[in-house]
């Protein structure tokens, strides 16, 4: 779950994702860490001619507060919404799980589980429920098959790696009154248009090359 020591020679937290960009012209390289920021950066300078970015600006109003369009709005918070909210809910659901799995002895983890069940009622399984409540009124008002509007943008591709990863364990954080792919229907079929899309599949392929154990492992 930790990476590599050898990282801390790039970035000083020894944290991953780590990316370097090297500006044309220049041998010193920009190094960028955080997701969030990644994705942005990555957006504003490479993804022009692309749906990756939404336009920022509504016509004439350039540089003005409130002028950005409410496309552009949705991004930018989708892309801190994903770290600052979703994934530190499923990070500690993944963490919490393996309390009360098989390399908890035998002999102490029936108390593990006992505490972790109690977690997971009090503290996961309700922010599980407002976080696909609140994707799932997105998806309602965007305008399209996407969080920002019709069409795909870098927040989707950011996104899709933690929904993907947690699509099936969902059902498993708490007592639902129905199944979470009834209760949100949006948001499963957005999970299911994200995992078909093209672009998803080719990176996946691209991912098993360089190492087929990359993933998020969610205890059973």
């Amino acid at each position: 779950m930790r990476a590599p020591p050898e990282l801390k020679k790039i970035h000083p937290l020894g944290k991953s994702p780590v990316v370097s960009v090297t500006p044309p012209g220049s041998t010193d390289p920009i190094v960028l860490a955080e997701s969030g920021f990644i994705t942005q950066y990555l957006s504003e300078h490479f993804g022009r001619g692309t749906t990756m970015m939404p336009q920022r600006w509504k016509d004439g109003q350039k540089g003005k507060v409130g002028g950005e369009t409410e496309q552009w709005l949705r991004w930018q918070y989708c892309l801190h919404y994903v770290e600052g909210s979703l994934m530190p809910m499923l990070f500690m659901a993944m963490i919490l799980g393996t309390l009360k799995g098989p390399k908890i002895p035998f002999f102490i983890r029936p108390i593990t589980a006992m505490v972790v069940n109690q977690l997971f009622s009090r503290l996961i399984f309700p922010n599980a429920k407002a976080q696909l409540g609140f994707l799932e009124q997105q998806l309602e008002t965007s305008g399209g098959d996407y969080l920002c509007g019709p069409e795909l943008t870098s927040a989707d591709v950011l996104l899709s790696f933690s929904l993907i990863a947690a699509k099936d364990k969902f059902e498993t954080f708490g007592t639902w009154d129905s199944n979470p792919r009834t209760l949100y229907p949006k948001v499963f079929a957005y999970i299911d248009r994200l995992e078909t899309h093209p672009g998803y599949k080719k990176s996946v392929e691209k991912v098993k090359a360089i190492d087929s154990s990359l993933e998020i492992m969610f205890p059973a």
